[in-house]
């Protein structure tokens, strides 16, 4: 197996956890050709370019399950982040291709649990990860509150199919639901 393509993910052991493969079982939710302006003195996209490229990710997540504009306007409802871990693994340029899979692992009656993978198309690299806990939220109120019923039901739709997968998501351990 080629380390630098065929895996995304390795253990300490060098055992390969998440293969590139299982990765394009995902959807992909956000697609971009890096331009010159995410680039940093370092010659490869600044570190606030990727949680903006995972934030459109879920953006369209959110809006393919009923969670449009609209639908926040008119209901008043909306999301919060609450946290974040970032992983990267190899450096994205300007001119390459990126898509951003993405993962739901859970939810609760509020907070939704989710993992981003950024793969950089020009090499066939995993070049991120981004694994997130997010909470539904009242935004007349500005605080939690549950996720309605129809958004719930496209989630677990999504969360029946996620967890049809044959592997496990690479989590960090560190959010819990």
């Amino acid at each position: 197996m080629n380390a630098e393509v065929e895996c995304g993910i390795w253990d300490k052991e060098g055992i390969c956890l998440v293969p590139i493969a299982y990765l394009e079982e995902l959807p992909v939710y956000h697609r971009e050709t890096i331009p010159s302006d995410y680039l940093d003195v370092m010659g490869h996209i600044n570190i606030r370019w990727y949680m903006a490229l995972f934030d459109k990710s879920m953006r369209q997540l959110f809006v393919s399950h009923g969670l449009t504009a609209a639908y926040i306007s008119e209901n008043q409802t909306g999301t919060f982040a609450l946290k974040h871990v970032i992983h990267y693994y190899a450096e994205v340029r300007v001119g390459q291709n990126v898509a951003v899979r993405t993962r739901l692992l859970q939810r609760s009656d509020r907070r939704f649990h989710a993992m981003h993978f950024m793969i950089n198309e020009a090499t066939g690299q995993l070049a991120s990860t981004q694994e997130l806990m997010g909470t539904f939220a009242d935004l007349q109120k500005r605080r939690a509150t549950s996720i309605p019923p129809e958004i719930a039901a496209e989630f677990d739709v999504k969360l029946s199919a996620d967890r049809q997968l044959d592997w496990e998501a690479p989590v960090s351990g560190v959010i819990k639901i």
